[in-house]
């Protein structure tokens, strides 16, 4: 249930009337206030985004942990997903349902991309929900998504993995066809260390991705989804719907992937490759919400760049990018099914954040003198319009180029904001020191 917007004189006074205060180290306020947030954000939501304002910053990992822990004790969660790639999940997967190896130590690096398997907090999220799945009283067992385009060892991935995954599922049913189509699409694949070759995102003729191979397997990849579509009532009957969609999603996954590095070989823009990106990760964050209805709901944590609602922009020196990430197409797709909180932060040594300047809307919310805050955005309804339009944005880091500030967009973007006073530098994440100073995201 929703209520009516309250009307505030000033931001500032409706920071000081809604916020939420609470700690992370506090258990009580933690469960508490996130109790009041989500009742904020109506009964209707199935898919609740949760994004970062910068990769590595330990007090949102730690918050999302809690957070999460929250939502399946109380609000009816059952699954987190991750921006890391989608099939590497699935080695994670297998090690919360008690499966698959022994310790986390073995899916790390297989199960995570872009190294995020080295952070505590991620560490700490899995082996959470590996013992919570061992307790026989917990009927419904938790799962672990990611829901990122495939990727290797420092960037997009060969096309193979997906590939095959779908192959192995046509050939055990009908092991003919998946065996021809096996041939064909392995003759086209050549060398995974040829499309994984990270020196094309700089020199895009180094890219496989638009060489009469891969092109001609493009269009074998669109005729296996072609078959698995036209297939599908026979294929649900000989394996069942689960399986069935699971392998219509990958084929799916592998098409946008090679989309992906034709787009890298065409010199195609910055925007243009994250655009493709985060549609792929609203598709795969569709797929997972279906997979889990009727078991309970999902929370996705990504940046906030990926899961806000609005277009996502972003500055480079003189170069502006923007494009429509994911939490615009989940907008469109769930409506108020889809709900999202960002995050903001006040000062972080450890990323290169000084104090924000006056009249941000960081200084604003760390003027409380809380650790932490929830407010909801109410998507600008009842705030001062012209204070809004205004509200001047905070400097950046130079030392983590993932942080993105909060703007006067981000009443709209997000439903909610997560405010902290400060974080640290994630444990076990990779050394600041060389990154480009030029965001990712």
């Amino acid at each position: 249930m929703t209520h009516p917007a309250p009307i505030h004189a000033t931001l500032d006074d409706w920071i000081a009337r809604e916020a939420i205060p609470f700690s992370v180290d506090s258990p009580e306020t933690l469960n508490a206030a996130a109790d009041k947030t989500i009742a904020s954000l109506g009964d209707s939501v199935e898919l609740l985004g949760f994004g970062e304002a910068l990769h590595s910053g330990e007090d949102i990992l730690i918050l999302r942990n809690r957070l999460f822990e929250r939502l399946v004790a109380a609000h009816g969660y059952s699954a987190i997903a991750i921006e890391s790639s989608l099939p590497r999940a699935q080695v994670v997967n297998e090690y919360v349902a008690g499966r698959g190896p022994a310790s986390y130590e073995a899916v790390q690096d297989a199960g995570f991309g872009q190294g995020f398997g080295r952070l505590e907090a991620n560490r700490e999220l899995v082996e959470w929900m590996r013992r919570y799945n061992a307790d026989p009283s917990h009927r419904v067992k938790l799962r672990f998504y990611g829901f990122d385009i495939p990727t290797g060892t420092t960037g997009p991935a060969s096309p193979s993995q997906v590939l095959e995954f779908v192959l192995d599922y046509l050939a055990s049913i009908d092991s003919a066809s998946g065996q021809e189509r096996y041939q064909r699409i392995q003759s086209l694949l050549g060398k995974d260390s040829e499309w994984e070759n990270t020196a094309a995102l700089a020199d895009p003729t180094k890219s496989v991705g638009l060489s009469p191979a891969a092109t001609s397997l493009r269009i074998e990849t669109e005729d296996l989804i072609t078959e698995l579509r036209t297939r599908g009532p026979e294929l649900v009957a000989k394996s069942d719907a689960s399986q069935y969609s699971e392998a219509l999603q990958y084929a799916s996954v592998a098409r946008q992937l090679l989309n992906f590095h034709a787009a890298i070989a065409r010199k195609s823009g910055p925007a243009d490759l994250l655009g493709i990106r985060d549609a792929s990760m609203a598709d795969n964050l569709a797929f997972i919400v279906a997979r889990e209805r009727g078991r309970g709901k999902v929370l996705a944590f990504a940046h906030n760049r990926h899961v806000q609602r609005g277009k996502a922009r972003w500055v480079a020196g003189m170069d502006v990018y923007t494009w429509w990430p994911a939490g615009s197409h989940l907008d469109q797709l769930f409506g108020t099914r889809y709900a999202v909180i960002g995050t903001g932060l006040g000062v972080s040594d450890a990323n290169g954040i000084a104090q924000p300047e006056a009249g941000s809307l960081e200084a604003r919310m760390t003027a409380l003198r809380s650790s932490a805050v929830f407010i909801p955005t109410h998507k600008g309804q009842g705030l001062s319009a012209s204070e809004i339009a205004t509200l001047p944005t905070r400097s950046g880091s130079m030392k983590n180029p993932t942080y993105f500030a909060l703007s006067a967009e981000s009443f709209t973007d997000f439903d909610c904001l997560a405010v902290f006073d400060s974080t640290g530098y994630a444990r076990g994440g990779w050394p600041l020191e060389g990154l480009s100073a030029s965001p990712k995201q």
